[in-house]
């Protein structure tokens, strides 16, 4: 390989699309190394305190597309306290100095500024993408600064933020004389939009493909920008509310529809009257993307009605709401899907209106079916048997019990041997997320047969420190391990403690862990960041030796101790 030309290199790098593959090409010789550093477009940071922003910024300095996550993903579940850090200004600072092509910035569960908004906006005018992901801090000024600096825009996508509505103006900030846009969602906005702003915007936008909109949307101003974009292909609605079926608006709706045979993705639904949905239908052969789990509104017979016109769903997100009779339907109608989610409808209640059957008659009628996350309150080891016979595809496995220690129903068993039977039929299982009663059998099951297994999810399992030894000593792909509420001490954490700097991060809380334990970790391993959490938000971390401790977060880091940790976070 050494007689080929840099340039020639450089080409067949190109080829390899995934971080791991290019890092181990990285590590062969200075030659490769240096080719790597200079053709490396794509960079993934997968946690902001891993590696300091300059140092990334000089060893790829051609870099073009940035994707960097802050917080744990415990924050979607107010696990993580609020303050505790993932802020994103120094690396908007450092890509103003150093990073000149950057076109394209992902961000996830960071805290983002207005001030870092316009810095990005004013130093990066070539921006083309900017994804913020469960992200908070901003306002929409920092909407209006990126809108009006940057004229080559084509995403602009907000999913799951917390966002400061100062003002429904800042739409009107995109040029007037035409958009680059393909990309628009706003759906996570909560103040009123300007309709007539966003009109304006979306008749000015021709390459529009992806359009998702906020609750305050209404039937009327839809239809409308149905009008001047039917060549969209991801539609997010509004509020999808008329109190007519047979008024003007409803039948406008129906014919805008019928116009945008190029629609694929539909999202949304808020508020939703359920005589609206018969104006989908002469779309929805199209679909092959459903997300209804934002529509309490639509009991489980109107689910059943909609979903029986689309045929084509390869991905569906809904409510328990449809019960078993409608994953039913959704098994005989949707063959070809391969990615299902099933919420619960009252996520504070302690009742899903599904149980195992639904989720065993998906499994006979679904046999595509890669990745699925379903809410149930009682789950056997016999369904679970069946689903794992019937569907071998599963890359993602999700079952969230909502009683967390709850044993079979019918046997009164664990249900170490049904989720024994996921893992050894899915030699592809790259994420698993496991409750109801499991004991210590399970984990040796998962640590014997999850060989590719990157990410596990734990809650209220296990019986002894052997069953995160059996994780910890046989999945050698593990990358996250996230514990909660079980019981695993010092033992478990101080077993293998190497295998830590081959994963991303350990996440414990409510386990058996002390500050001694914790402390030998760190020793152990001075290049992992030991962050411990107290229980009171805000207060200094006063423990003993011997206190068990409430928080714990490890992670591989070439930075360092961090210097924003808040009182409440001791990194040892």
């Amino acid at each position: 390989m050494n007689y080929f030309p840099e340039e020639v290199l450089e080409h067949i790098f190109d080829f390899l699309t995934s971080d791991r593959d290019r890092n181990n090409v990285s590590t062969v010789c200075q030659a490769w190394y240096r080719i790597e550093r200079y053709s490396r477009k794509h960079v993934f940071v997968g946690n902001c305190y891993a590696v300091r922003p300059e140092r990334m910024a000089a060893r790829f300095p051609r870099l073009r597309s940035l994707k960097v996550k802050g917080k744990h993903h415990f924050a979607d579940f107010n696990l993580v306290p609020p303050g505790w850090g993932g802020f994103l200004h120094s690396w908007i600072e450092t890509a103003a100095r150093e990073c000149p092509f950057l076109e394209e910035l992902q961000l996830k569960r960071m805290v983002v500024l207005d001030e870092s908004l316009e810095l990005l906006a004013q130093s990066i005018p070539n921006l083309k993408s900017l994804v913020l992901i469960s992200c908070e801090g901003f306002s929409t000024d920092g909407l209006a600064a990126i809108a009006a600096h940057c004229r080559v825009l084509r995403e602009l996508d907000l999913l799951e933020n917390e966002v400061e509505d100062r003002g429904s103006q800042w739409l009107s900030y995109f040029p007037e004389s035409g958009t680059s846009l393909v990309t628009l969602n706003i759906a996570c906005l909560k103040g009123e939009v300007n309709a007539g702003a966003l009109e304006r915007l979306v008749s000015r936008s021709p390459n529009l493909r992806s359009l998702r909109l906020n609750r305050a949307v209404s039937v009327e101003t839809l239809a409308k920008i149905l009008a001047c974009a039917p060549q969209l292909v991801d539609l997010g609605t509004g509020s999808f509310m008329l109190t007519d079926r047979h008024s003007d608006a409803y039948h406008k709706l129906y014919g805008m529809f019928h116009k945008c045979n190029s629609l694929r993705s539909m999202s949304g639904f808020w508020n939703a009257a359920p005589h609206c949905l018969p104006a989908l239908y002469p779309i929805c052969s199209n679909f092959t993307v459903l997300n209804l789990s934002y529509a309490p509104t639509i009991d489980g017979s109107d689910l059943m009605k909609l979903i029986q016109q689309c045929s084509r769903l390869q991905k569906l997100w809904i409510l328990d709401c449809i019960g078993d009779k409608g994953l039913e339907v959704v098994a005989t109608t949707c063959r070809e899907l391969q990615e299902l989610r099933v919420f619960p409808s009252d996520p504070g209640g302690a009742i899903a209106d599904v149980t195992e059957e639904g989720l065993v008659s998906i499994s006979s009628g679904c046999k595509k079916l890669s990745s699925l996350l379903y809410f149930c309150f009682q789950m056997t080891n016999a369904a679970l048997i069946t689903v794992a016979k019937n569907c071998t595809r599963f890359t993602c496995f999700r079952l969230c019990i909502l009683d967390p220690k709850k044993p079979d129903p019918v046997t009164d068993e664990p249900l170490d041997e049904g989720f024994g039977a996921i893992v050894r039929s899915n030699k592809d299982l790259r994420r698993l997320s496991v409750s109801g009663l499991l004991s210590d059998r399970v984990f040796m099951y998962i640590g014997k047969y999850a060989e590719r297994l990157e990410m596990l999810s734990i809650a209220f399992a296990g019986e002894t420190d052997m069953a995160m030894m059996h994780v910890l000593n046989g999945c050698k792909s593990l990358r996250k391990l996230e514990i909660m509420d079980s019981p695993f001490g010092d033992a478990a954490l101080l077993q293998d403690v190497e295998k830590y700097e081959t994963m991303r991060s350990l996440w414990m809380s409510s386990c058996d862990v002390t500050l001694a334990g914790c402390k030998t970790l760190a020793a152990k391993m001075p290049r992992l960041n030991v962050e411990i959490m107290n229980h009171r938000d805000g207060t200094d971390v006063d423990l003993d030796d011997t206190d068990k401790v409430d928080k714990l977060y490890v992670y591989r880091t070439m930075a360092g101790p961090r210097s924003d940790a808040p009182r409440f976070v001791l990194t040892l």
